[in-house]
C-alpha cells in the first residue's frame, strides 16, 4: 500500500486493550533496524501469478523469516510504501509488515504472519470511502469504500499468537495487505470502469522504485 494513498485520501478475539499487539512503542526505531538489515528487492506488479493466488501458511518461524521480514521492511521503506505483503516481493508466503500512521498521527510497525481478518459486528462496520493505492499498482489511485476499523488475528515471527487492529488508513492497510496474501488486489474489488481507469493510469505513469516486469 502507498504512502500517496494517504496523502489523497469486533472479532472473535476479546477487544480489550491488553488483547491487543503494541506495534507503537519503539516504532521508528524497530522499523529502522529491520530495514538496515534488511535487502531492498524489486516489487512484483499485477499480472505477476504470485499477486493471484492465495499464498502459503507461514510454518517454519525461523531465520529465514525474520531475513524475509528485514527484506521486506528494506523493500518498503524504498517504495515509500506503507504496507508491503511477501507476494509483493515474489515470495509465496503469508507475512506482510506494515509502516503506517493511523487517522490520530500515530505511526504503527510490525509484522503479521498468517493473517485473517476477523468478521466485524454491524455496528462497527462503518465506511469509509477513502483513496487506495498499491505498490502492484504503480502510479494508479483510485476511491474503495472499506470499513474505517480493523482486527486481524495472526502469528508474529516466533509463532505466538497477535491480534492487531487500527482506524481509518491503518483499518485500510491492514485490509489492504491481508487481501494481498490471499490472491486479491484493491482493483479486484473495483468495477469494470473503474478497474480500466486505474490500469490507464499505470500505463501513463514510470514507476518510482524497481519492479519485476511481467513477461
Amino acid at each position: 500500500m502507498t504512502q500517496q494513498a494517504e496523502q489523497q485520501q469486533t472479532g472473535r478475539e476479546a477487544e480489550s486493550p491488553d488483547a491487543f499487539l503494541d506495534d507503537v512503542t519503539n516504532a521508528e526505531e524497530r522499523e529502522r533496524e529491520a530495514r538496515e538489515r534488511g535487502t531492498v528487492r524489486p516489487v512484483t506488479v499485477v499480472g505477476n501469478p504470485v499477486l493471484h493466488r492465495e499464498c502459503r501458511d507461514v510454518t517454519e518461524f525461523d531465520d529465514g523469516l525474520r531475513r524475509l521480514v528485514d527484506d521486506m521492511f528494506a523493500s518498503q521503506r524504498a517504495a515509500e510504501g506503507v504496507g508491503l505483503a511477501a507476494n509483493q516481493i515474489g515470495v509465496d508466503l503469508k507475512v506482510f509488515v506494515y509502516d503506517c500512521p493511523d487517522d490520530d498521527g500515530v505511526r504503527h510497525v510490525g509484522a503479521v504472519c498468517n493473517p485473517v481478518l476477523q468478521e466485524l459486528p454491524a455496528e462497527r462496520r462503518q465506511l469509509d470511502d477513502g483513496n487506495e493505492g498499491c505498490l502492484s499498482v504503480p502510479g494508479a489511485y483510485m476511491s474503495l469504500a472499506r470499513p474505517d476499523y480493523a482486527v486481524v488475528s495472526g502469528r508474529d515471527l516466533d509463532g505466538a499468537p497477535v491480534l492487531v487492529h487500527g482506524t481509518g488508513y491503518f483499518a485500510r492497510c491492514l485490509q489492504h495487505e491481508t487481501d494481498h496474501l490471499y490472491g486479491r488486489l484493491y482493483i479486484d474489488r473495483l468495477s469494470k470502469r473503474e478497474r480500466k481507469d486505474v490500469m490507464q493510469q499505470m500505463a501513463e505513469n514510470t514507476p518510482r522504485y524497481e519492479i519485476v516486469p511481467n513477461d
